[in-house]
């Protein structure tokens, strides 16, 4: 049976789902637990047959109705509905296993570095959904001093997370980051690059990362807690602002409390660094 990242959802989605839960009837025993695919199909007003071709990979391209169809079957929220449509664009249009596709580019555009300046000395980054740091604030490099995650000529969040031991130090909720990591690749900035920074990434960080990769839940991102190695506990709240014709992300990240306004504060008055940009 062949996979697409389209079908893997699907499936996950209804291996999660009780049957009592959509006011279903018990029907029994069953050899593995979630929603029939006879239940979802029947939902969703689609055929057992055709569902299952969705879900081997035997049909990459169903009608937008269908999703929508299988959306509500599913019971879908807003962010899994995004990521539904998401991977029925990859998986239709899929690279082949034996291209290499080209990395992303990294260059920041003038206007977006001038924003950054402006946030000074605010904690800010410019970044890809690949988790590569392209351009920061000094505030950045204050409270991710000492850390490693800034370490190399690109530095890369995603990378660090899986294969830096200093990052589970750092991550109070590692589990919850290495999971929003993972999440984002399927949105990268193209099914190319993802699929480029995916096969690098996974030689080195293990079949953890893989099984993160494929679980398709999509993550909760609430306050970011990171033990800094200077001693202070911080936590923040990330404001992202979207820069689609870049396929970049501004993040900004604000103190949740004051405990960590002033700790942030200290952390400024250390040997702080200019505003950089990797091209």
């Amino acid at each position: 049976m062949s996979s697409t990242p389209l079908g893997d959802f699907i499936r996950t989605k209804r291996d999660s789902i009780q049957p009592e839960s959509l006011g279903l009837p018990e029907r029994g025993r069953r050899r593995s637990p979630g929603l029939r695919r006879l239940d979802l199909a029947a939902r969703a007003g689609v055929s057992v047959e055709y569902l299952t071709r969705i879900e081997q990979g035997r049909d990459r391209n169903p009608s937008a109705a269908v999703l929508h169809a299988i959306a509500d079957a599913l019971s879908l929220d807003a962010s899994e509905r995004n990521h539904l449509r998401y991977l029925a664009k990859i998986t239709a249009g899929e690279c082949p296993s034996h291209t290499r596709p080209a990395p992303p580019r990294r260059d920041v555009r003038p206007s977006v570095l001038e924003t950054l300046r402006l946030l000074e000395p605010g904690i800010a980054i410019v970044t890809n959904r690949l988790g590569d740091v392209l351009a920061r604030t000094s505030g950045f490099e204050a409270v991710t001093g000492g850390t490693g995650l800034l370490d190399g000529d690109v530095p890369n969040v995603t990378r660090y997370v899986f294969t830096d031991p200093r990052a589970r130090a750092l991550f109070a909720d590692w589990d919850d980051i290495a999971d929003q990591q993972a999440f984002d690749l399927w949105l990268g900035p193209s099914v190319e690059s993802s699929a480029w920074f995916t096969a690098e990434l996974a030689s080195v960080a293990g079949p953890d990362f893989a099984r993160r990769l494929n679980r398709h839940v999509v993550p909760q991102r609430g306050v970011l807690r990171l033990n800094h190695p200077a001693g202070p506990a911080l936590q923040l709240h990330r404001e992202t602002l979207d820069l689609p014709t870049d396929e970049q992300q501004l993040i900004v990240f604000l103190p949740a409390d004051e405990q960590t306004a002033r700790a942030v504060e200290q952390l400024r008055h250390r040997p702080l660094g200019r505003l950089r940009s990797i091209s």
